[in-house]
């Protein structure tokens, strides 16, 4: 119980920590400590030490300018061929790739049984259709109706032609003189429905189809040619293979029948004449609302050429041939 009997609270019992052992050991001992330090211990001076190079030790060499060396002509004509020879690889490389795309897609419209259906010819014919043609499918909407306007306008102009040549065939009944007409009907009859067909109907559907400029360019000109053509074949001038009014006129006299059969086809040519004018006028404001150009149809017609394959191995051939030709005149 004697631990309890002193007083927490009495005064405590001085204590100098400057009396600890340790400390007075060191601050006794004489011997200036600051003098004893060194920051550079002597184990690690050897690996400081090293041998400086003069600068004048090193051999110093004079700047020499190469002479610049021209290269002959041969090798200026060698180098322009293997660049050539390059050019038509690497043209010969995209050809390549082209053809191989084009025949993915035609095997793949294969595959998918996307056939010609155009002109529709019977199985058994030993003639295949042509032409893949459906207007729901391939024009957008906005345009299917006039497309197909031009597509009626082409049939009832093929049917004009026949007409044409039977009422040519009845006005060389009536008088033998006009044997020309009917043979120039029948050579009209043979050339213009097929002509007609490729050169502004098929442009037209396919600038359509694709937003072409140059396929509404040349269906433009084509066509304007057509009408020119229906307009003069309604008016009908003697001997030139026409059923119009001037030839139905000059046969009313001696033969009404025929002169009426006439004056029929002549109708039906100058209802073709007017649809003609009409339908050019209702394409070429769709062609405005599509955003079609001269520069885009110039821009489309000079890509067609460069990605064309013959244009390409002509253009190579060519520039092959010119550098051969330079290399043995040098």
């Amino acid at each position: 119980m004697s631990g309890f009997d002193s007083n927490p609270f009495g005064n405590p019992v001085d204590v100098n920590p400057f009396q600890d052992p340790s400390v007075t050991e060191v601050t006794h001992s004489g011997v200036d400590h600051m003098d004893q330090y060194t920051p550079f211990p002597a184990s690690d001076t050897g690996n400081l030490t090293g041998s400086t190079i003069p600068a004048s030790a090193v051999p110093s060499q004079p700047a020499v300018l190469q002479p610049s060396v021209e290269p002959s002509p041969q090798a200026t004509a060698a180098a322009a061929q293997a660049n050539l020879l390059r050019q038509q690889e690497e043209l010969e490389r995209k050809a390549a790739e082209l053809d191989r795309r084009e025949q993915e897609l035609q095997n793949r419209d294969r595959t998918t049984g996307k056939e010609n259906n155009w002109p529709p010819l019977p199985r058994s014919f030993p003639i295949k259709p042509c032409f893949y043609q459906d207007f729901s499918e391939e024009i957008p909407p906005e345009h299917q109706r006039i497309c197909k306007m031009m597509y009626y306008l082409w049939m009832l102009y093929c049917v004009t032609l026949f007409l044409n040549v039977l009422a040519c065939l009845a006005f060389f009944t009536a008088d033998a003189g006009y044997g020309v007409d009917f043979g120039l009907s029948i050579l009209w009859f043979i050339l213009f429905t097929p002509c007609s067909f490729l050169c502004w109907f098929r442009p037209v559907y396919k600038a359509f189809r694709t937003d072409s400029s140059i396929n509404f360019f040349f269906f433009f000109f084509i066509f304007f040619a057509q009408v020119v053509v229906t307009v003069i074949q309604s008016v009908g001038i003697p001997k030139w293979g026409n059923s119009g009014w001037i030839s139905a006129i000059s046969v009313v006299r001696s033969n009404l029948a025929v002169s009426v059969v006439m004056m029929v086809v002549a109708a039906f040519f100058t209802v073709c004449a007017t649809m003609s004018i009409v339908l050019l006028k209702m394409v070429h404001s769709h062609y405005r609302r599509t955003g079609a150009s001269f520069e885009k149809a110039q821009q489309e017609f000079s890509q067609g050429v460069l990605t064309n394959r013959t244009f390409q191995s002509a253009a190579a051939s060519a520039a092959a041939s010119a550098a051969q030709g330079a290399a043995q005149r040098n």
